[in-house]
Order: C-alpha cells, then sequence, then structure tokens
C-alpha cells in the first residue's frame, strides 16, 4: 500500500497538493509500525524525520516546507504566510504557495479545504471537542475574513477517523452534540457519535455544495492495518499527517 491517499475531491487542480498519510512505507518499529508522523510520541525522533522524509518526498516537498501547530483539541485557527511551528492552534489556513499545512491525527477528523478561486487552503484537526466547538465552520469563516473565500467555492475532503459505530462515549461527551449527530444505545448504556457527519454539516452550513465534499470511507478503528488508532491500540501508536498546499508558480 503506499504511503498516502489523495482525496479525488481535489482532482484537476494543477498546483494544489492534498493527502492523508497511511501507516505503510516507515522505518518506525512496532507499536508505531511503520510510517509514524508524530513528532510527540515515544518513537525515536531519528525515525520520525525519516518518515517525514518520505512522505514529504513522495508528495514532492520538503519537511522545511510543512507547518503545524501543537494541537490542544480546541477550535482556535492559525492564519500563517509560512512553514514551522506554532502551539495552541487546532486548525491552520494560508494563502502563501510553497507552505503546507499539517494536522497530525490519529481517530480525530482530518478536514482539508481548498478555495480554487482566492488559491487558499485549510487543514483542520477536528476531535470531538473542537467538532462540538464547530472548528470546521469557525475555520471557514476566518478564510472569508482574511482571504475572501466563499464556502460555495470550496472543496473539502473529511478524512479517515474513528466511525460512528467506534466512537463510543459517554452521556457527558454526547451532551455536547445535537440528537442528530449521535445516537443511544440502551444495552450498553453508551452513546455513539458521528464526528464524520458534524464536520459534513458544519460544511454544508458554510455554502459548500453536498457534491464539493468527499467523505473518507475509511476508519481507523475498523481499517486499523492501514492507519494508526489511538483507541484501539490503547493509546500507544502512530500518527498520520494530512496535508494541502499550493506549489510554488502553480
Amino acid at each position: 500500500m503506499n504511503l498516502f491517499r489523495t482525496p479525488a475531491i481535489f482532482s484537476g487542480y494543477p498546483g494544489l497538493v492534498a493527502a492523508e498519510s497511511t501507516r505503510h512505507g516507515g522505518v518506525s518499529p512496532a507499536p508505531w509500525h511503520s510510517l509514524n508522523l508524530g513528532k510527540n510520541t515515544a518513537d525515536a525522533p531519528e525515525n520520525t524525520a525519516e518518515n517525514r522524509r518520505r512522505f514529504c518526498a513522495a508528495l514532492g516537498f520538503l519537511p522545511n516546507q510543512l507547518a503545524w501547530s501543537k494541537q490542544v483539541h480546541g477550535a482556535e485557527v492559525l492564519v500563517t504566510t509560512a512553514p514551522g511551528g506554532a502551539e495552541g492552534f487546532d486548525a491552520l489556513a494560508t494563502q502563501t504557495p510553497g507552505v503546507f499545512l499539517s494536522v497530525s491525527v490519529a481517530d480525530c477528523t482530518p478536514v482539508l479545504v481548498f478555495d480554487p478561486v482566492r488559491r487558499a487552503v485549510a487543514a483542520i484537526h477536528a476531535g470531538w471537542r473542537g467538532a462540538a466547538a464547530g472548528i470546521v465552520g469557525k475555520t471557514l469563516r476566518v478564510m472569508a475574513e482574511k482571504f475572501g473565500t466563499r464556502g460555495a467555492d470550496c472543496r473539502a475532503y473529511i478524512g479517515t477517523c474513528i466511525d460512528e459505530c467506534s466512537f463510543e462515549v459517554g452521556a457527558e461527551v454526547a451532551a455536547e452534540f445535537d440528537p442528530a449527530f449521535k445516537r443511544y444505545d440502551p444495552g450498553r448504556d453508551r452513546f455513539f457519535v458521528d464526528l464524520k457527519k458534524v464536520c459534513t454539516v458544519q460544511l454544508l452550513d458554510a455554502g459548500l455544495a453536498a457534491g464539493h465534499i468527499e467523505v473518507s470511507p475509511f476508519s481507523t478503528v475498523l481499517h486499523n492495518r492501514d492507519y494508526f488508532s489511538h483507541r484501539k491500540e490503547g493509546g500507544v501508536t502512530g500518527r498520520m499527517l494530512a496535508v494541502i498546499g499550493v506549489r510554488e508558480g502553480a
């Protein structure tokens, strides 16, 4: 299997790079095997550095062109014009060519957005807290304010994450979501939340057409052979990256 999957929704846009990594093609040993791209794991730094080099090379750019933030499961959005790291943001947006935005995931939902009119992009890390706080819609509002983005012009990809059938939560988490996004299982006395649906509705509310939204058919839990799952693997596992950016000169 390849190091990454490329969303079909972004095909046909020259110069756009958008992908989510798999867990294949890297050098990390178990339990992070093999393409662990997460810096904040107990994996050896030289392994994650080599994995990032391989992943970026396969996409045609350098690791030092990545922009990222230390994620805090919040709803803050960073507008950036340069690669490098930040802290405290769970979404990044840019209109600067040559800067490739990235978010790290291992059950949370990655969302990638492209505005082909303004040539602006965003990468969003939507964990349950961020999703409940409306991080996807907030990111589109920030893009509108900073770049003039209109939701109707955008294309978006909701990436591989923990699916509804596996995302079992207690009443305190379920209370953060509208009834349309959760179901109650009386036999287990637990709720199940659909993060992909939450993100989809936030994109629709931001003005995107349903046909301009692609949703990954894969699950980090059900397809754990191909993707890292923090929940299924007991918290000791690697991280994927979802990345998006426009090449310089494109």
